[in-house]
């Protein structure tokens, strides 16, 4: 029996899925995919997480699910995420929460946890991500997979529900390391439809092997014990496969985090706007109250409580009188963080990190975590996706109990098949491990 057959079954132990497809066969298809429930999908609800877009179901595919279908793909289901993409651990969702394959006391990460989750469970299955501050790479390393968000402007965000425009990103997870290389290449290409993918030189498929990277030395910084254990070992797997590695000085590192919220609350809190209970998704409120009356009952009623922090965030920041001091300062420590990747990958094939400081935690350990100890548990993501740099995370070990690590490999703009290569040379170097898969 296929998983195809099982889905419903599986899902019910995981809650991976908002959608998912009725198809039982798959027909002619190619190959199955997933996508995180922000890409707009023909005839399956799409709600982004939110209960403010439920009953959302789109008139057109997103060119990233368009271009997969048109390789043959079938889309059985869209996957449960963070609402809107607002966090780290799938947790701020208004519908199901994803469950960690590995404990399903845990998290699956964030706000891709869906995606991840899908990709480690269901056998021979690649899934679409979508990465603001580390939400492809995140989920990846708390599931154990491969992941991977190309360089800003590669895919077409054409249907995509933006969190933060000048941030989003469009990538692939999967248990198996040539899948990134492969339906990357399917979804990437210039499209009129958004202007950022027009720009983007042809992707290279040289397989051109990495020789030397580079750790930041604030990157290995407040790394759980066994996080740092499996980075340890893990670089000296990767001297033994004739890699050079180098520690160096990445002063802008420790900047990126207040940046990063700074730039993505800006752009989240005029997204949002746009969600006002008329034109889609929710439509409940009381009509013959006044245009703001009625907007503002919907959007309270509607929202979640990190959505709504999120735009009182964007909102201040961009006030008269504010704009300057936080917003023009953040854009200013992003050019910061651009130049040092660049001044790093001169000399070096990629920036080498932990992916996340500690394996993935558990549901009630994240019910005590406040905003703020959330926020900086993306300071290692967060840097290469306020920069637009193409980044991996790979499987690099497990603690104790059996709970993946992951490492991060951050390659120059428009280099991804250096990182392909490493994934593809890492996936024989690596022992990984599968989860059991209950249903």
């Amino acid at each position: 029996m296929s998983y195809l057959q099982r889905l419903k079954d599986i899902n019910a132990k995981y809650g991976m899925f908002h959608a998912m497809t009725d198809e039982t066969d798959a027909g002619e298809s190619r190959f199955l995919f997933s996508a995180k429930d922000n890409l707009t999908s023909l005839d399956m609800e799409t709600c982004a997480g939110s209960r403010i877009l439920q009953g959302y179901v789109p008139a057109f595919d997103a060119a990233a699910i368009e271009r997969m279908k048109a390789a043959g793909g079938m889309l059985v289901g869209k996957t449960n995420m963070d609402e809107f993409g607002f966090g780290t651990f799938s947790a701020n969702s208004a519908y199901e929460i994803p469950r960690n394959p590995f404990d399903r006391e845990r998290s699956c990460g964030g706000s891709s946890g869906g995606s991840a989750c899908a990709a480690a469970v269901l056998e021979g299955h690649v899934s679409l991500g979508v990465s603001t501050g580390g939400s492809i790479c995140c989920p990846a390393s708390f599931c154990g997979v491969y992941g991977i968000a190309p360089t800003y402007g590669r895919v077409s965000r054409y249907g995509l529900i933006d969190y933060g425009n000048s941030l989003d990103k469009i990538g692939v997870l999967s248990a198996k390391a040539s899948d990134l290389r492969k339906y990357i290449t399917i979804m990437a290409g210039r499209d009129e439809r958004d202007p950022t993918s027009c720009v983007q030189p042809e992707l290279k498929s040289e397989r051109r092997r990495m020789k030397s990277v580079a750790v930041p030395k604030d990157g290995i910084q407040g790394l759980s014990g066994d996080v740092e254990a499996a980075f340890n070992d893990s670089i000296e797997t990767l001297r033994s496969m004739g890699i050079d590695v180098e520690e160096v000085d990445m002063p802008s590192f420790r900047y990126a985090i207040p940046a990063y919220y700074v730039i993505a609350t800006s752009e989240a809190s005029t997204n949002l706007a746009r969600y006002v209970g008329m034109r889609y998704g929710v439509q409940e409120g009381d009509l013959s109250l006044k245009f703001d009356d009625y907007f503002s009952s919907i959007r309270s009623a509607s929202f979640g409580d990190e959505a709504k922090r999120r735009i009182l965030l964007g909102t201040f920041t961009r006030m008269v009188g504010y704009r300057d001091r936080y917003y023009a300062k953040a854009r200013q420590v992003r050019q910061l963080v651009i130049d040092d990747y660049k001044r790093i990958l001169q000399d070096h094939d990629a920036v080498l990190t932990p992916t996340m400081p500690y394996v993935a935690p558990r549901f009630d350990e994240i019910e005590r975590m406040s905003a703020l100890d959330s926020y900086k548990t993306d300071y290692l993501t967060v840097p290469p996706n306020l920069a637009g740099n193409p980044h991996l995370s790979v499987p690099c070990g497990y603690d104790g109990n059996g709970m993946p690590i992951g490492m991060q490999f951050v390659g120059a703009h428009w280099d991804e098949d250096v990182l392909f290569t490493m994934a593809e040379e890492w996936e024989k170097a690596f022992d990984m491990r599968r989860p059991e898969v209950e249903a």
